[in-house]
Parts: C-alpha cells; structure tokens; sequence
C-alpha cells in the first residue's frame, strides 16, 4: 500500500525542469559543452549529411564504400538516399528546436534517449564494412569520421546527460523493499 501511495506522489509531482534562472530560456543553465554540442555542432553535422545524401550522392555513396558505388545511381538509390537525407534533416530539427522549446528534464532525456538508440542503430549499419572499421582511425576517410567517432561522441554525450553528468540533479534515495 505505501509503494502505491508513493508512486501516486512520484505521479502527480510537477515535471523536473532543468535548473535554471527563473528568467533563462530553454537549455540556458545547462552546461556549455551539452548546448554547444546539442543545439549547434550536432545540428549543423545533420544538415551537412542531409546535403550530401540528397545533394552529392554520388560522392555520399563513394565515401560510404567505392567498389560498391553504382554508377549512375539507379532511381531506387536515389529516393532511399534522399529519404536518408530527410532523416538527418527530421534529426537536426528535433534536436536544435525540440531541446530549445523545453526545460522539462523529462523531454530532453526522452529525445536523447531516442537519439541515443539511433546513434547505436548508425553504429551498427556500418557493420558489414567488417569490425576494424570502428577503430581503424588511419583507415577512415570523411565519411567515417562522420560515421565513427562523431557518433561515438554524439553518444557518449547523451549517455553522461541521461546520467545527470554536471546537471546538477539531484538523485532521489529509493528505499530497498524488505521481504
């Protein structure tokens, strides 16, 4: 009965905001390198994917792995490539608009988390290029350094917020159920 009545508190408790100053826009207290990463760097590395996925896709698919670079491209490339680049386009939008229209803690972990679960599915795509290609840094060419440690990076950032590393957030205590 008192873990359903706390549960019922833990649910009718207000959202929890990222600290910040009564007067600070959205994401403003958050640490430097969390907005400059999320709101900017991450953003702009999408919109740069999106133009040569939809834009250059012939040099997009070269990078990607050349002996298998079809020339021309068929149509049914085409459209998945572009389909490719609206994605990175839906990416930079929910991360650079989404995290600024909010200071619920909740929706920033919940879109990081879903972004988190696509930087894995990123990681795991690249997979048939073989298994040094995720440490091979004298191998990597422009588009590696996208697909590899900027994704690492992307990854590891979002696992420390989802982690309250240098938010400031306190933890709550849970008491330990005895039998």
């Amino acid at each position: 009965m008192a873990s359903q009545k706390q549960a019922a508190a833990v649910a009718d408790s207000p959202p929890a905001k990222i600290p910040a100053p009564s007067s600070a826009a959205a994401g403003d207290s958050l640490p430097f390198v969390y907005r400059i990463f999320f709101f900017l760097i991450e953003p702009i590395s999408a919109l740069v994917g999106a133009y040569f996925a939809h834009f250059r896709q012939s040099t997009y698919l070269s990078l990607t792995h050349a002996e298998s670079t079809p020339l021309p491209i068929p149509l049914g490339t085409t459209i998945a490539m572009s389909q490719l680049a609206n994605l990175y386009l839906f990416f930079a939008i929910n991360e650079a608009l989404v995290l600024r229209s909010t200071s619920d803690l909740r929706v920033w972990k919940t879109v990081l988390f879903c972004l988190l679960i696509g930087d894995l599915g990123h990681l795991y795509t690249v997979r048939e290029l073989g298994l040094p290609i995720y440490w091979s840094v004298s191998k990597w060419n422009a588009i590696d350094w996208g697909n590899i440690p900027f994704v690492y990076l992307g990854a590891a950032m979002r696992i420390a917020f989802l982690a309250d590393v240098g938010l400031g957030v306190k933890r709550r205590k849970t008491r330990r159920r005895t039998a």
